[in-house]
């Protein structure tokens, strides 16, 4: 998509998606995601990934940078692998099947997860799942959903409350998971020309609007508290959920 041929109202969706990406990254985990819907209903499903992508990683250095001294690197070492696997295997399916297809199961997969996490809380179920294999399975599907659908966010936000991170280092370690991710992504979607330079021109122009929504998540990840934190974490995953789900 050319530089110039975007018009008026797709240029207020863009600037709209910078805005609520900056406040998802500093702020309220997985609201992010909402914006992938509205960017595809209005630029082309290939142009709106090759668009979203450096949004998601400019968010994403605004989040390292002020959350540096609160994440949790033992979890991220202990993700990526399983990440990086399933972002291997994202690349490969996405040849194999088409996002209609692999968006809802990786739908049902968060909302499998966010019921799960309902029912532990509700039941007084504090312990966290301790086995190898559940970081293995969160840290694989968040890998496989940031390829196939910009995902990983709802699935890494019910890892995270399971782990019951504090908001602040909730924050900061899915800042640096995602940045790790989303750097990895930028050479293959520049490989796949899902990222040209008119698409980054694009996303340049969106700067002060992501810087903005970055700086209002910092005053609303003070403002709020813990359990509310958690529960608007928990429904913000649940909405992602059924949008891939449906």
């Amino acid at each position: 998509m050319l530089f110039q041929d975007i018009s008026t109202f797709q240029w207020i969706v863009l600037c709209a998606c910078g805005f609520f990406v900056g406040v998802s990254k500093t702020g309220l985990p997985g609201i992010g995601v909402l914006c992938v819907p509205f960017m595809a209903l209005v630029f082309p499903a290939k142009a709106s990934t090759g668009l979203l992508l450096p949004m998601l990683a400019m968010a994403d250095i605004a989040a390292i940078i002020y959350y540096r001294r609160d994440a949790n690197w033992q979890m991220i070492r202990h993700l990526m692998p399983w990440a990086l696997s399933g972002l291997a295997a994202g690349s490969i399916v996405i040849y194999l099947v088409t996002d209609e297809q692999l968006k809802p199961i990786i739908g049902l997969i968060v909302l499998s997860m966010v019921i799960l996490h309902f029912w532990r809380n509700r039941h007084g179920n504090a312990e966290a799942p301790q086995h190898w294999s559940f970081a293995a399975i969160m840290g694989f599907t968040a890998g496989l959903a940031t390829q196939m659908a910009n995902a990983a966010g709802p699935v890494m936000a019910v890892y995270f409350l399971a782990m019951k991170l504090p908001k602040n280092e909730f924050v900061g370690t899915a800042a640096w998971y995602i940045f790790i991710l989303n750097t990895i992504k930028l050479g293959l979607f520049t490989l796949d020309k899902r990222i040209t330079w008119e698409s980054a021109s694009a996303d340049l122009m969106v700067i002060p609007f992501i810087a903005v929504g970055a700086i209002l998540g910092i005053f609303v990840l003070k403002k709020i508290q813990q359990k509310h934190f958690d529960l608007t974490v928990q429904w913000l995953a649940a909405i992602a959920a059924l949008k891939l789900l449906f």
